[in-house]
């Protein structure tokens, strides 16, 4: 058998790309209705991921006040304007693309993702930043054996898992917990979330004596029907273990994990 590969696709969509969205886009903000619309288009703004750009003529009427501010984004300049829904006030919450704009997004607005309570693609809700329909993820049962160490220490040893394939990002292997030294782990506060699996119901950190290292594995014990084969089972960050799979040592990868991606997405917002 051959030894496990260590690559996987990058990411194919230049900054600047824009397309329609094929779904119904809807949001809330304190549980009324910011817009609802089925033009919105997707706009990468980088290569990571796009964001929804939103007809204005879909808006709720009266939600958007000019700040009088203009900026760039990666597609071109555009002008900042809060947003007031009721009571709600989300101080430059969207950006209105203006002239010098690609001609498809004048007339729309990128909001920002976190200035928002609640996106729905159709009667789904989204987390973290909208599905890029570029990106596929794959959780297949696999006949593999992992075995996870830190610092020479085993934290699981499983003899098969489930191989979690995300386009730009490394395999995750999913382990069933019989097969994790929870000895070893301690539960932490962390909780975090993904548009394609859901929000993750625990996470753990490595702790032997004076060593600690922080939020090495996860779990989502719900997750989306489309990542369901991975419920209630354990991952760890390849970025930070020694992982054996078929009994050969990986290479830990280099690429951006999701917690940078969303770090640099944050910055750009």
């Amino acid at each position: 058998m051959a030894d496990e590969s260590v690559d996987y696709p990058g990411l194919v969509v230049p900054a600047g790309h824009v397309e329609p969205v094929p779904r119904r886009i809807r949001a809330q903000v304190g549980g009324r209705c910011v817009f609802d619309t089925r033009r919105a288009l997707y706009v990468w703004e980088w290569p990571g991921y796009p964001q929804y750009s939103i007809p204005l003529r879909d808006l709720a009427e009266g939600v958007l006040s000019d700040d009088g501010r203009t900026g760039r984004l990666g597609p071109g300049p555009a002008r900042r304007h809060s947003l007031r829904v009721g009571s709600e006030v989300r101080a430059g919450a969207a950006w209105v693309w203006d002239e010098g704009a690609p001609e498809a997004l004048i007339g729309t607005a990128r909001f920002r993702w976190d200035a928002i309570d609640a996106w729905y693609e159709e009667e789904e809700q989204v987390f973290v930043h909208p599905r890029s329909p570029y990106t596929r993820v794959d959780a297949l049962r696999s006949s593999s054996s992992v075995r996870v160490e830190v610092d020479g220490t085993v934290l699981a040893d499983a003899p098969s898992s489930v191989k979690l394939f995300e386009t730009g990002l490394p395999t995750r292997y999913y382990l069933e917990r019989p097969y994790v030294d929870w000895s070893l782990l301690r539960s932490s506060d962390t909780v975090t979330a993904c548009p394609y699996k859901g929000r993750t119901s625990a996470y753990w950190s490595f702790v032997r004596g004076a060593r600690v290292h922080d939020d090495l594995a996860w779990a989502y014990d719900f997750p989306t029907v489309s990542c369901a084969a991975i419920a209630g089972m354990v991952a760890f960050y390849n970025e930070h273990v020694d992982l054996y799979v078929d009994g050969v040592l990986l290479p830990r990868p280099t690429a951006l994990s999701r917690a940078q991606w969303d770090k640099q997405q944050r910055a750009r917002s």
